[in-house]
């Protein structure tokens, strides 16, 4: 057939000045991969009743772009424009300029991870972590594993395995990807013992529960909801003097967990580390890519011994961090002696503090620039009000003032529609539809070019 024979051969495509740049750029086994597929497709269509030489013309460009999408990383960035600054499905804090200098060298160099250069001898690698962790808690000692939930996990394990931990039924919580506080006790070997009702616990639930059988007292940050009305929980210091009475230590799972009053930033306040210490919680866990701005990563602050016994868990070893986390956890930490400075130099602490009429005003820059660049394809783009929300469980039902675009279109599924193309582009715009519109809130934009060069690429 005529048209069949108009389509170069592999070889031709390799020889070709697209052909060997591509196969620089690839390497020829991924070349020849993808010039014989688009070949084959090019065959069904020409038996179709397409004429081959425009394919011809064609197969180079089409191998070099179906080269150039497989190339693009699957984990790529994004620009966050939900108006949640802590995003679980977008990687949740971004690093602070030192962390990701400190992350880098880690990569880049032999460290001395477990070496004590003082002494020659082998070193601990939670000793770069653990002066910093005490002196900005006020906790006698510190560790610390690849997240919140392990670290949840290895002390109850530790403190309770075979025993009962016992924990108000109001605090059973389940946060994300149906990770619940019961089937985590089940696995570290713990009994759970429910006091209390869903929304009423009181001291006596907690000390009539104490038995021969009990490991330890739970308590849980209701992070991710809040139950309003008639409610009463056990304050902290309250429920660490029934612990201690009783000889059972108390177990404050923080969640998100702060060093810093969010006070300050004109949030709602959220128990900080250093406080739930000095309230008398013998053990307290809590996140570091949440609040603390920092890596993945799941702190233990509190009673020396404990600590000490944690650290001789088996489970340790399987829930440790790696040199580059550590390294970036010590840089987010040392940011934090500076806490005046900490908006300055702390993308998540910078993003929840920025005031609406800072975000308002790069709205009104934005608008004219982004409608000029949607309306070729049919949607339009003006400045509008919204709420941002922290995320990732913290103050859950808390917004702040924030300003965005509000982006539309003809047609009910214009938002999707637009939405769907945002999403695809090279680096992809990621906001959220509200009241038949797609939003982008800003707070989370640093610089206008980045989204005017996102939208260039439609």
């Amino acid at each position: 057939m005529q048209a069949l024979r108009a389509l170069p051969s592999v070889d031709q495509v390799l020889l070709s000045a697209i052909g060997q740049e591509l196969v620089e750029r690839h390497g020829r086994a991924l070349v020849v991969a993808a010039v014989r597929a688009r070949l084959e497709a090019a065959r069904a269509t020409i038996r179709e009743g397409v004429a081959g030489a425009e394919l011809a013309a064609d197969i180079p460009l089409l191998v070099a772009g179906d080269l150039a999408r497989a190339a693009r990383p699957k984990l790529r960035p994004v620009l966050n424009l939900t108006g949640t600054v802590l995003h679980t499905n977008l990687g949740r804090a971004i690093l602070a300029d030192a962390a990701i200098e400190a992350a880098m060298a880690a990569m880049a160099n032999p460290l001395a991870l477990e070496f004590d250069l003082d002494g020659g001898g082998r070193g601990q690698r939670d000793d770069h972590l653990r002066g910093l962790l005490c002196e900005l808690t006020g906790a006698e000692d510190a560790t610390v594993v690849n997240n919140n939930a392990a670290a949840v996990l290895i002390a109850l394990n530790t403190l309770g395995q075979g025993r009962e931990a016992i924990v108000s039924r109001g605090e059973l919580i389940e946060i994300g990807g149906a990770f619940r506080m019961p089937d985590i006790m089940t696995r570290a070997g713990v009994r759970l013992h429910e006091v209390g009702t869903t929304n009423r616990t009181h001291p006596r639930d907690y000390e009539g529960a104490i038995g021969p059988e009990t490991g330890l007292i739970l308590k849980v940050h209701t992070s991710n909801y809040r139950i309003e009305g008639f409610t009463a929980e056990v304050p902290a210091p309250r429920l660490a003097q029934i612990a201690r009475a009783a000889g059972v230590p108390l177990l404050n799972d923080l969640g998100s967990g702060s060093l810093v009053d969010l006070a300050r930033f004109g949030l709602r306040r959220e128990p900080t580390v250093a406080e739930a210490v000095a309230e008398g919680a013998d053990l307290v866990t809590f996140s570091g890519d949440k609040l603390l701005g920092g890596p993945q990563a799941g702190f233990l602050v509190g009673r020396r011994d404990l600590i000490a016994a944690i650290n001789r868990n088996p489970l340790k070893r399987a829930v440790r961090l790696d040199k580059i986390r550590i390294a970036a956890l010590e840089a987010t930490l040392r940011l934090y002696r500076d806490p005046d400075r900490l908006t300055e130099r702390l993308p998540t602490l910078r993003h929840l503090a920025r005031p609406q009429a800072e975000i308002a005003a790069q709205a009104a820059r934005l608008a004219p620039r982004v409608d000029a660049a949607l309306a070729p394809h049919g949607f339009r783009a003006g400045v509008c009000d919204c709420a941002s929300q922290i995320g990732s469980g913290a103050l859950p039902v808390d917004t702040i003032p924030s300003a965005g675009l509000r982006l539309t279109g003809a047609g009910g599924d214009a938002p999707d529609r637009l939405s769907a193309r945002l999403r695809a582009l090279p680096v992809p715009v990621i906001g959220h539809i509200h009241d038949g519109a797609l939003i982008l809130d800003l707070r989370c934009l640093d610089a206008d070019e980045a989204l005017i060069g996102a939208l260039a690429a439609l």
